[in-house]
């Protein structure tokens, strides 16, 4: 008896094991599905990144990495005054972006939410400055405003009103990036928002007019709550692509008049290929990488604290 249940014991471990492996087959295929994917990111943004690092921390040019420097390249990037001031209108030009671009999203996201005739229309034709490609609205903006010739100046002309130099004067630049910023950046905001809106509980505004909410008091206590999650998230993204912004700027002023719209990106570029100094454009990159991230956890940090309370 001992030796078949000694048998038996190990006939049932074969076929454990056996039923076992397919098992831990099928759990190991989607990462092979994944892998090639993965790498592939791996191998286009971290390899970059590393590298940021590695330059931040030497003296070296695009030809070699030059030697090994330390935190020179830092200490001396937050001496330059073109810093700060790059520093200075990255915020300025992330702050105005992102709320444009959230009120007047939130606005539209509103207005699609309701039920009236050509809405799928409308919902797919305001997607347009955010799918086309940015080369093309951004040369598109420099023909209606690039100079007193463009057609926006000409029309000025018809009532007799003198050529505003958008892209010339330093004000009007700043307000013309700030502005074709917000235009490209509405439907993304406008999409999500929307997303959010439609998954909000009816009943809860139903039980609001059963109490006489007037339709601020709806707007606040209501859809500001439920779509404050996504809010959240909307504000960390725009944030990072308003201070990462390259093409915008650089196609309709690259940086100009007297640096006025130069943004940290910008002046990264300019220092690493318009001076060849690669170790301050690259320690610009970091110092800008940390600033988001800083902002980042900020905005996380505030969500939680509002989920923890509302628990």
């Amino acid at each position: 008896m001992g030796n078949i249940n000694t048998s038996t014991t190990v006939v049932e471990e074969k076929l454990y094991k056996r039923n076992r492996r397919p098992k831990r087959q099928k759990n190991l295929l989607p990462f092979t599905f994944i892998l090639p994917s993965l790498m592939m990111i791996l191998l286009i943004n971290l390899y970059p990144t590393l590298s940021g690092f590695v330059y931040s921390v030497r003296n070296g040019n695009l030809i070699q990495q030059g030697s090994f420097v330390g935190l020179h390249n830092f200490t001396q990037v937050l001496k330059m005054p073109d810093f700060w001031n790059a520093l200075q209108f990255s915020l300025i030009f992330s702050v105005v972006s992102v709320l444009g671009s959230y009120l007047f999203g939130l606005i539209l996201a509103m207005i699609l939410n309701q039920d009236f005739f050509g809405r799928g229309f409308f919902r797919v034709a305001l997607l347009v400055p955010w799918i086309i490609p940015s080369i093309v609205s951004i040369v598109s903006w420099r023909w209606l405003i690039g100079d007193q010739t463009s057609l926006i100046n000409e029309v000025l002309g018809w009532f007799h009103i003198h050529p505003i130099l958008f892209l010339a004067d330093k004000t009007w630049a700043i307000v013309s990036v700030s502005i074709i910023k917000i235009w490209r950046s509405f439907p993304f905001m406008m999409l999500s928002l929307l997303a959010a809106l439609q998954s909000a509980d009816e009943s809860q505004y139903e039980a609001a007019d059963i109490d006489g909410a007037t339709s601020w008091q709806k707007f606040f206590y209501i859809t500001l709550p439920h779509i404050k999650g996504v809010t959240i998230i909307c504000w960390i993204l725009m944030t990072i692509w308003s201070v990462n912004d390259f093409d915008t700027i650089y196609l309709l002023t690259q940086g100009g008049p007297d640096y006025g719209t130069e943004n940290l990106i910008i002046l990264a570029y300019r220092l690493t290929f318009g001076t060849n100094n690669v170790g301050y454009g690259a320690a610009i990159a970091i110092i800008t990488l940390i600033i988001l991230m800083v902002i980042a956890f900020v905005f996380l940090k505030q969500q939680k604290n509002s989920e923890t309370m509302e628990d």
